[in-house]
């Protein structure tokens, strides 16, 4: 069976790749289209990652059966293509959980203790910083607020209220044995000291954290965001940091990906970004790779697929 793994793969995913039985797996990296234009032509399988996967890729994969997204969200791919050639699309609930619950609680604690700070200016030889070390916050004692409550915040809710903060949440319905208490959205808003997104990027939420939602928030909250980038109108989000309404922001994901390197949010030192990784530790791909090939497996002998979205 041949699959493309559309992402770029460093030495030891490579490694990690090639070496999963019973599966030609061809690494396609991002950028290389022409590659891909090549490997489509013969592709059943597409494990996708992040980079879109459009009508025009599948239109140019006669012999495609099956898109398997590596995570959860399925916003990136074309789904009414896909369903139009009957093709099925799953997704792996749950395998980055863990990844994900961890990033989120470390840049909680990034922002509040300013450590990516610290550490540029040891490395400048300033061993005491004054300026930095006013108003450093401890999560512990602060209520934090999470805007969703799936496999991710069930994770990391316990966590939070182990280190002595109130958890609050908000989602569509109230969860029963949530380790955190459910509130409005409105009202999550206006109590929270730290805000988490968990939510997936659809038309109902896209932008849900907007202007009206920083004007709500506490003045000198902290927004965290290992989501997706479309949640948050970004302009409303660099006017609540300039005002000070935004006391800072841990950030996984942007509206534009890869971010720009003039955009504006670079310029906040009170911010703290990664490159879209919340998801990638060597658990996650362990876990993402033995469900991707059991699909790949059942898609073979006419099994049900694990996930199926479409």
């Amino acid at each position: 069976m041949k699959i493309i793994y559309h992402a770029s793969a460093g030495p030891d995913l490579t490694s990690r790749l090639k070496s999963i039985p019973g599966l030609d797996i061809q690494i396609c990296s991002e950028t290389d289209t022409e590659l891909l234009t090549s490997v489509l032509r013969d592709c059943e399988v597409i494990w996708h990652v992040l980079t879109r996967c459009t009508a025009e890729m599948i239109a140019s994969a006669p012999k495609l059966r099956l898109i398997q997204k590596i995570g959860v969200g399925v916003n990136t791919i074309d789904l009414e293509a896909a369903n139009a050639r009957r093709i099925a699309v799953c997704n792996l609930p749950g395998t980055n959980a863990q990844a994900v619950a961890e990033m989120s609680l470390s840049l909680m604690l990034a922002v509040l203790r300013r450590i990516p700070r610290f550490d540029q200016s040891l490395r400048r030889g300033e061993w005491t910083n004054l300026t930095l070390q006013d108003g450093i916050n401890e999560l512990g004692g602060k209520t934090v607020g999470l805007i969703g409550y799936g496999a991710i915040p069930g994770k990391l809710a316990p966590v939070l209220s182990a280190l002595g903060c109130k958890v609050i949440y908000t989602a569509r319905n109230q969860v029963p044995d949530a380790t955190a208490h459910y509130v409005t959205r409105e009202t999550l808003l206006s109590q929270s000291d730290v805000i988490s997104l968990h939510l997936p990027l659809t038309d109902e939420t896209d932008r849900i954290i907007n202007r009206t939602a920083f004007e709500l928030m506490k003045k000198g909250a902290v927004l965290i965001n290992t989501a997706r980038g479309g949640l948050v109108d970004q302009n409303a989000m660099l006017d609540a940091l300039q005002s000070g309404q935004l006391a800072g922001a841990g950030l996984d994901v942007f509206e534009q990906e890869p971010i720009s390197p003039d955009d504006p949010l670079l310029s906040f030192p009170n911010v703290v970004l990664s490159p879209h990784i919340a998801w990638i530790t060597t658990g996650t791909f362990a876990r993402s790779f033995r469900l991707a090939a059991e699909n790949c497996r059942r898609l073979a002998s006419g099994e049900g697929l694990l996930h199926q979205v479409v």
